[in-house]
């Protein structure tokens, strides 16, 4: 594979960038030198509200559903549906089983290891959203996001539950107090996210409007699809439509359910979609949609790293998470894990610990650069 990135390939780079601009802000927010020192942007908000770290896993289904649409508009017309959702569910299931590894690893407890994860969840959207991709059109696929949503307000507004010490409840978003933290404990038991014990974060009930941030991007991808559609018009579209969904989950916020990331309510559901269309729309202007042949040719060698990171994003992201376990399991001394070995320098600075802890994350996110630049100038692409 040649070493330079040629923009008249039939890759839409715009959205190899904005998987890596997803996969480099991972890498940076799940990897500080020290979790007690971080700036507010990243770190997740404690309940209600959003920071930046807020938009990459959102970022990550939009992502995953403008990229399925767009994979069956270059298809042409499927023959056999059946066949390709196979081939999607095989994929989907993968996912999640790489997720359960990642999470048993390197105890394999399996009485009390943690079921749900941000892959399992991933896993799990891909599943549900293929059908809907395959036989929906776009109006059925609006239809389904609209419907997902006010199911899921519904739901959470008019059924009571009991809390963990069996205190029951109606309409509370309250840490463990919802319907989805009694399903996951009802369900899930011991198996839930080992700092709340009580609800996880990417539970079962969540993944309802997780699914219909995956629709935002299919009906992303059928509008990044359509021939005859001059690629700036496109792009302004992106804008317009940000815009609208920002504006949407405002108004969301204060009338319904307030943004919550780890509810995944429909205030946040159009909140990550506005951005994601804004963020998306910047990089497909500037890579793809450019009418001047020059500024995209430019522009793709300015974005190369987050392309390069981007082609592999899954494998890094598998990666990263044994990497980041392993730097604190193994000791190189009495007390001192390898992570603490190395982060002793750059925590020895005499600059702020936040500072000190950023520096270590932009390091890790460079490491994991160079071995995806690695592979990329070696074509070596891990797929599933």
């Amino acid at each position: 594979m040649s070493s330079t990135l040629r923009p008249g390939s039939d890759r839409l780079l715009s959205l190899d960038a904005f998987r890596g601009f997803a996969i480099a802000a991972m890498l940076l927010v799940n990897n500080p030198g020290d979790w007690s020192a971080l700036f507010k942007p990243l770190d997740h908000a404690e309940w209600h509200g959003w920071t930046f770290t807020d938009w990459i896993f959102p970022f990550f289904v939009f992502i995953s559903g403008i990229s399925m649409s767009f994979s069956l508009a270059r298809r042409g017309q499927v023959t056999d549906r059946g066949a390709v959702l196979r081939h999607t569910w095989r994929r989907g299931a993968t996912i999640i089983a790489i997720g359960l590894l990642l999470n048993l690893f390197p105890y394999f407890h399996l009485e009390s290891f943690r079921i749900p994860g941000v892959l399992q969840r991933l896993g799990l959207i891909t599943l549900l959203a293929a059908p809907i991709a395959l036989w929906c059109g776009w109006r059925a696929q609006l239809a389904w996001f609209l419907g997902l949503l006010a199911a899921y307000g519904l739901v959470q507004s008019v059924v009571a539950v009991p809390d963990a010490q069996g205190v029951w409840h109606r309409g509370s978003l309250q840490p463990g107090e919802d319907v989805g933290a009694w399903l996951d404990r009802t369900l899930l038991g011991g198996h839930l996210w080992v700092r709340s014990k009580t609800w996880d974060p990417e539970g079962l009930l969540g993944t309802l409007p997780a699914v219909a941030s995956q629709i935002a991007g299919l009906l992303a991808g059928r509008w990044l699809a359509l021939r005859g559609r001059d690629p700036a018009e496109k792009a302004t579209w992106f804008m317009v439509a940000g815009l609208l969904c920002l504006w949407a989950a405002q108004v969301l916020d204060a009338w319904t359910l307030p943004i919550n990331k780890n509810l995944w309510t429909p205030a946040y559901v159009f909140l990550c979609t506005g951005w994601g269309c804004l963020v998306f729309g910047v990089f497909y202007w500037l890579l793809d949609a450019a009418p001047l042949p020059r500024m995209r040719a430019a522009m793709a060698r300015r974005f190369q790293p987050l392309v390069v990171l981007g082609m592999n994003a899954l494998f890094l992201f598998a990666l990263s998470g044994l990497v980041a376990r392993l730097l604190g399991l193994i000791h190189v001394a009495e007390g001192l894990t390898l992570k603490g070995w190395l982060y002793a320098p750059i925590k020895a600075l005499p600059v702020d610990p936040r500072v000190a802890s950023l520096l270590f994350a932009l390091g890790f996110v460079l490491v994991f650069y160079g071995i995806a630049r690695a592979m990329w100038a070696r074509g070596w692409f891990v797929k599933v």
